[in-house]
């Protein structure tokens, strides 16, 4: 490889592209598909792929036989670990230390959506956002999440990342919550977050907006929350105006927008609303982020609700999306905080006034 070529690598690509060792990946799926157009990028040819032992009977993957770890350790020895998917299940996390504390391990920072990956350099180029999103920030804990989750982007060291999940006592501030508050759901899944809002105000509530694009996914939300009063319904993305949307999905969290896939309806929360006001906003729209706080602005700028994002879909949305809402309306507290999952998908911003 080049040597300036090189100088621009990130340092986990750097530890990849001069391995000595087998480089091999663990997992399959999209979050591989994505890790091996970067290792193509680095002209680096993986040497097996495997996957726990039930995943692995029998299975191909990109032409690869997908073996077990203990087939690679008796075959190989020793060898450079690329972790492939997103775990928060505590038993698979466990595995994943234990295989760190025998074999070199990195789990590379790949966007969620669309294709791409950290890169140092981009970083770099964008320094002044990232500094400018750091001075926003409120807290102590928030600021050392900021620069632990920076050095995990560019190392792929997990180690990075754990120390940010210790100072993640809570992952938002929602614990005073306003009375009799007016609830928006952008991203309303199964009806899991919408209840977990209930809960949090023992039923203390005004009315609850919220927001599902994916068929399946809203069908559940209906059944899950029908015990509910004031709940409005919209089987739409939340998107920055009306509109229709191609969108990819099949009943999990991450359907998305898509340039292929299925028609949906599109709607702004300011349309929603009707410049009815709004307390809380949540917004866990699968890389729609920007175009849904864009259609939130009227909201945001007349009622200064307490928001609620997740910050984890691209890889630099902790702090893109911080200066996002900053250039909507200034004077926005902010807490960032990061949920146990590796890798480092469960990334959260609430920001209140």
């Amino acid at each position: 490889m080049q040597t300036d070529k090189l100088k621009a690598l990130t340092p986990w690509q750097e530890r990849v592209a001069a391995a000595s060792k087998p480089v091999v990946l663990y997992g399959m799926g999209s979050g591989a598909d994505k890790i091996l157009s970067q290792l193509d990028s680095l002209g680096v040819k993986p040497s097996a792929v495997f996957a726990s032992d039930d995943f692995a009977r029998g299975t191909l993957f990109h032409g690869y036989k997908v073996s077990t770890l203990s087939q690679l350790e008796e075959h190989f020895g020793d060898m450079l670990i690329l972790l492939a998917f997103g775990t928060s299940l505590p038993d698979v996390m466990k595995r994943i230390d234990d295989i760190s504390a025998r074999h070199e391990l990195i789990a590379p920072e790949v966007s969620v959506i669309g294709s791409g990956a950290f890169e140092k350099c981009v970083f770099f180029e964008r320094i002044d956002e990232a500094e400018h999103a750091f001075s926003l920030l409120s807290d102590d804990i928030s600021r050392q999440t900021f620069e632990l989750l920076t050095a995990y982007k560019i190392t792929g060291d997990l180690s990075q990342l754990k120390a940010a999940f210790s100072l993640s006592t809570e992952s938002s501030k929602l614990a005073d919550m306003p009375d009799n508050a007016v609830y928006c759901d952008l991203g309303a899944y199964n009806g899991d977050t919408v209840l977990d809002f209930v809960n949090g105000c023992m039923g203390r509530y005004k009315k609850i907006y919220a927001i599902e694009p994916e068929k399946k996914n809203y069908q559940k939300l209906l059944r899950n929350t029908s015990h509910l009063d004031n709940v409005v319904y919209f089987n739409a993305a939340a998107w920055s105006h009306s509109c229709e949307l191609t969108f990819s999905g099949s009943g999990g969290r991450q359907g998305a927008v898509s340039s292929s896939g299925k028609t949906v309806r599109a709607l702004s929360l300011d349309e929603a609303l009707c410049a009815e006001r709004a307390d809380i906003i949540k917004y866990d729209v699968e890389g729609a982020d920007y175009e849904a706080l864009d259609g939130s602005r009227d909201t945001i700028t007349h009622y200064s609700p307490i928001i609620c994002t997740a910050a984890y879909h691209r890889p630099y949305d902790y702090f893109a999306l911080i200066n996002h809402i900053d250039s909507i309306k200034s004077g926005y507290r902010y807490y960032l905080r990061q949920d146990t999952y590796y890798p480092a998908w469960e990334t959260n911003i609430t920001a209140r006034i």
